[in-house]
């Protein structure tokens, strides 16, 4: 086997400064002045509409080797990479939550000290990368390739081929220039397949004009997956937007793709959402047969959108509490087991691993005591699965539907041990578990089995009021 450390949503805030606001009017608080009594930022994050200082990101880092390696349960470790990890899946979102603010320049800032950070601290460890949806001035504007001059992304693109240069072999840097997606071995066998979700956006303006395949990236992917099918290797697909949330054409059209080549792809990341959860893809003919599932990892941010009237978030232990208790709040990573470089191997995930950090307790410990990251759960282990293929995570969605007490685990790891002090009740369980059979946007056909029966127009409704950009 081997271990995949996987990043997404970092949102580095270098503006934020404990001591300050943590609630505000703006979209981004925990910037500004310090202030004396409760309410203040802590100094390692403060969770709501806060994203993270660098000392914490780095602290992340700089932990790796004793959380990857102490898991607590005698597995052990048979990668051979950098600090246990046979590669980093790096799913972007950068920059912080102040896209009111955001020129050129600090987006660049962003990109250049937080891709170094990952550099000094990984040391040898191959990062793939993934365009996320913050890395570009407006939020959201990606235009397609054949936009020329100043109004292209090339000045984001050129800059990312710059940073990454280290990581991505010559190709993969010709096509990360011209539209933000490559593709590049991991190691033999295995292919690593990096799409710009934002050409499937539903925030990107620039889809106007075409929202078919407006970088013809999708035409790009199925021949990537014809040659590694013809070649016989694996594929592993990383994106920032899980396809859900995509423009209903390009995501009918990418769950088509993902259908005929249920054979050679091997496993789908992404992020975007903030949250732990997960969209299956069955095949196309009968929608019953599971053949492939789209895995969406917590964020590494605090940022979660308060919007004014919505539950406050309550603060929880990393274990499911008793009712009425109160706990820490959390930034998280996860790992991924993967089968490993060897002859025939299917390079699928086996297990997954997210682990946390209790902010509660970091920012009251004594100034200059490193935080402590913890394994918040291990997914086979929490959710009694024989193996983590698609077919069991199909099984896992019809358990959740009786089974009240697995439901409230699912419930609590979606949040990173930090849900909503509103429960879950039958219209937001039955949107979630919907959610988790949607591979592609907008197709009522794909809740049809599940109960209790909800009208999709109110299922959509609200999808809409969780949506995070």
């Amino acid at each position: 086997t081997a271990r995949i450390l996987f990043l997404t949503d970092l949102h580095w805030d270098r503006r934020y400064t404990p001591g300050s606001a943590a609630a505000c009017p703006d979209p981004l608080c925990c910037r500004g002045a310090p202030h004396d009594g409760p309410g203040a930022a802590g100094f390692w994050g403060t969770y709501g509409k806060c994203d993270l200082p660098l000392h914490t990101i780095d602290a992340l880092l700089a932990q790796l080797p004793n959380a990857s390696s102490h898991t607590g349960d005698g597995t052990g470790d048979t990668s051979n990479g950098t600090l246990g990890f046979a590669a980093a899946y790096w799913t972007g979102d950068i920059p912080a939550h102040d896209v009111w603010q955001q020129s050129r320049g600090d987006q660049l800032r962003a990109l250049r000290t937080v891709t170094a950070l990952l550099r000094a601290r990984l040391g040898g460890l191959r990062v793939f990368p993934a365009v996320g949806n913050h890395e570009a001035t407006p939020v959201n504007a990606f235009p397609p390739p054949y936009v020329r001059g100043n109004q292209s992304a090339a000045w984001l693109y050129d800059a990312m081929a710059e940073a990454w240069q280290d990581w991505l072999p010559p190709a993969a840097l010709h096509t990360l220039r011209a539209g933000g997606f490559y593709t590049a071995q991991v190691w033999p066998g295995l292919r690593l397949v990096s799409l710009n979700m934002n050409f499937c956006s539903q925030a990107n303006f620039w889809l106007l004009i075409n929202a078919t395949d407006p970088a013809g990236q999708l035409q790009w992917l199925m021949g990537v997956l014809a040659d590694a099918e013809r070649d016989g290797e694996k594929v592993h697909i990383i994106g920032h937007i899980p396809p859900a949330h995509c423009l209903r054409s390009w995501s009918w059209n990418y769950y088509r793709i993902v259908s005929r080549f249920e054979g050679t792809i091997a496993a789908q990341f992404f992020g975007h959402t903030h949250l732990d959860e997960f969209e299956l893809f069955y095949d196309e003919e009968t929608l019953s047969r599971p053949v492939s599932i789209a895995f969406v990892a917590p964020s590494v941010t605090t940022y979660i959108n308060l919007n004014p009237g919505a539950p406050q978030p309550r603060r929880v232990s990393p274990h499911p509490p008793a009712p009425g208790t109160d706990g820490p709040s959390s930034t998280g990573y996860r790992v991924y087991e993967v089968a490993g470089s060897y002859p025939g191997s299917s390079h699928a995930v086996l297990d997954h691993e997210t682990f946390i950090l209790n902010l509660t307790e970091a920012n009251a410990s004594p100034p200059g005591t490193p935080p402590r990251w913890q394994r918040l759960y291990r997914a086979r282990e929490a959710y009694g699965l024989p193996t983590a293929f698609p077919a069991d995570w199909d099984l896992l969605v019809r358990r959740l539907q009786d089974d009240e007490q697995l439901f409230q685990r699912f419930w609590f790891h979606l949040h990173k041990g930090h849900p909503p002090r509103e429960p879950c009740g039958g219209p937001c369980k039955a949107a979630l578990l919907c959610a988790l059979r949607s591979g592609r946007a907008a197709d009522p056909m794909l809740c049809r089995p599940l109960r209790p029966a909800l009208p999709f127009p109110r299922i959509q409704e609200l999808w809409r009021q969780r949506q995070l950009c």
